[in-house]
């Protein structure tokens, strides 16, 4: 074999090696591109549901009836306007919320108040003496 004909096949081995990576590549850059758009759709739809159970869906399959192909993320990873969307989807089907009751509102703490020592008028006899005794103990 012959120089030039070595130098022919290696360059035709290099070409087919390019050709086979750039081939590679192309799949990989697809294949990101599939997998970036099935991440933004999970978090839209996870923004989408966390907005819902604010606002009291009943029943978050109701979320497949809203249209999210033109909803996309901000540059921070975040669905502008999912409130509204929920806000929008609650006043055309209101029957997919519930309205808030009070059994399931959060309760307020009653406000703190220091314990108030028994008046000696408000105890038993008993009691009196017993704290009477408690009392002298800690005197004497």
């Amino acid at each position: 074999m012959s120089e030039k004909e070595s130098g022919f096949s290696n360059q035709q081995d290099a070409a087919d090696v390019l050709m086979e990576l750039r081939s590679r590549a192309e799949a990989l850059e697809q294949q990101l591109a599939e997998v970036r758009q099935q991440t933004e759709a999970r978090i839209v739809r996870a923004e989408l549901k966390t907005e819902a159970i604010r606002a009291g869906i009943v029943d978050s399959d109701g979320l497949k009836l809203l249209d999210t192909a033109d909803i996309k993320l901000n540059k921070d990873g975040e669905v502008d306007g999912a409130d509204a969307l929920i806000a929008d989807l609650k006043r055309a089907k209101p029957w997919l919320f519930s309205s808030p009751s009070s059994s399931s509102s959060a309760a307020v703490a009653p406000p703190s108040m220091p314990p108030r020592q028994k008046l000696a008028t408000e105890m038993s006899e008993d009691e009196w003496r017993a704290a009477r005794a408690a009392l002298l103990k800690r005197r004497g």
